[in-house]
């Protein structure tokens, strides 16, 4: 065998394994928060009680990489991709011992969190808009952290330290819904919605085409905005 197709070979035998026990500890994690969704929104809904029936609370598994919770007027889209990634060489993590020694600890699932409007699902409100709020990184020694908004983004950025559990995924779901609580739907500025064209108004009253976000035409600069 040559230099250069023993390199590649040792190259493939090395990333290949650790990126495959990457994605199985991803998607163990993802599991859990599958099952911790579920679980919380029974707790909510329970809680909630027989307050206001039109309030609706529901979790739906949508196979090994998507889930979804309602709450009240929000859904929430969990979503992990299949694929595995490095951390860039820009971020911080690099600076650890822990990646110094083994940059094979730089590998990382990710688990992404976005939140949508319910009514643009309801209502098949495609061109409606949703927001990544935060994202979950694991390793393949189950070490992981969370790029996000508010508090989910200094809750859990101990990356070097923080090993998964049950009781950390729970606290990271209960602060990705209470973010999405207090994200309020914003009327967005007169000059972004003052013209329509005809088909839009036209089709209005069966597609309600006018995109809507909660933030849309605004910036989040008045926002924490997601952390290294």
């Amino acid at each position: 065998m040559s230099d250069a197709n023993e390199l590649m070979i040792n190259l493939i035998r090395e990333r290949a394994v650790v990126k495959q026990d990457v994605y199985e500890r991803t998607h163990a994690s993802f599991e859990i928060i599958k099952d911790l969704l579920k679980e919380v929104v029974e707790e909510i809904s329970e809680s909630f009680g027989d307050i206001d029936d039109r309030v609706e609370f529901y979790y739906n598994d949508k196979g090994g990489f998507e889930a979804e919770v309602k709450i009240a007027g929000d859904v929430l889209v969990f979503y992990m991709h299949t694929n595995v990634f490095q951390f860039d060489r820009s971020h911080s993590v690099w600076q650890s011992s822990y990646l110094q020694n083994d940059e094979l600890n730089g590998y990382v699932g990710v688990i992404n969190v976005y939140n949508f409007l319910a009514d643009s699902f309801k209502y098949q409100r495609v061109h409606d808009r949703g927001y990544m709020i935060a994202r979950l990184f694991v390793n393949r020694e189950d070490h992981f952290m969370v790029q996000g908004k508010r508090q989910m983004g200094y809750l859990f950025n101990d990356f070097i330290n923080s090993t998964i559990t049950r009781e950390k995924l729970k606290s990271f779901v209960q602060s990705a819904i209470i973010y999405t609580l207090g994200f309020d739907l914003y009327a967005p500025p007169y000059q972004a919605v003052q013209e329509v064209t005809v088909g839009e108004i036209m089709n209005m009253s069966n597609n309600l085409k006018i995109a809507t976000g909660k933030r849309l035409g605004f910036k989040f600069s008045h926002e924490n905005e997601i952390s290294d």
